[in-house]
């Protein structure tokens, strides 16, 4: 079983690296979106774009990568499903193809719960909006949304899954560590601006 973790998280970074955001954006004829805003590729900086569908496409397929990771690798062993869904993750974040530079992780960390334990992605889309609503800030929902997240799969008694959303936490955390300077100083973008 562990000699196939390994094959697991490749076929998993290798799915997760796929740039949708920047393919996408390319597609519809408005450049480079590492060009605008944050230089991100995910679904928030899709959006400063002005292109709403562009945006929701991002979202999805940035999450359905994860999903699809997960599902795929557990039809095999449950083990394996969640080595994948690491995968996908960290190939968001650093796809070979970009030399390493990805985005943020939000939308596949979303897609890799949707496939491990989809009444907690339910949690998060529910704190996610709720934050959204109230503050207009993308990554302040997002990081409360991580932080519930573990929470919540270690009362539920999968410890396993837990310890990915810890570590996958984390991760979300240090990316967005400038956003997180920028809420302190009053000078995030808020959801919806173009930049």
């Amino acid at each position: 079983m562990t000699y196939s973790l390994i094959p697991a998280l490749v076929f998993g970074y290798l799915l997760g690296s796929i740039p949708f955001g920047l393919l996408l954006t390319r597609a519809a004829g408005l450049g480079d979106v590492r060009k605008i805003g944050s230089g991100n590729i995910g679904a928030t900086n899709v959006l400063r774009t002005g292109n709403k569908g562009l945006a929701a496409a991002t979202l999805l397929l940035d999450a359905l990568k994860g999903t699809a990771a997960v599902l795929i690798a557990g039809h095999f062993a449950p083990d394996l499903a969640i080595s994948a869904g690491l995968g996908a993750f960290l190939g968001h974040l650093f796809p070979v193809w970009l030399g390493f530079k990805g985005g943020k992780g939000v939308a596949t960390y979303l897609g890799v719960l949707i496939g491990l334990a989809w009444q907690v992605a339910l949690i998060f889309a529910v704190v996610w909006l709720v934050m959204a609503f109230l503050f207009r800030y993308s990554s302040l929902a997002a990081l409360t949304a991580a932080v519930i997240v573990p929470i919540v799969l270690y009362v539920l008694s999968t410890p396993q899954n837990a310890a990915l959303f810890v570590v996958m936490s984390i991760i979300v955390f240090i990316k967005h560590r400038e956003n997180i300077s920028r809420l302190l100083a009053g000078t995030e973008g808020k959801i919806g601006a173009k930049g």
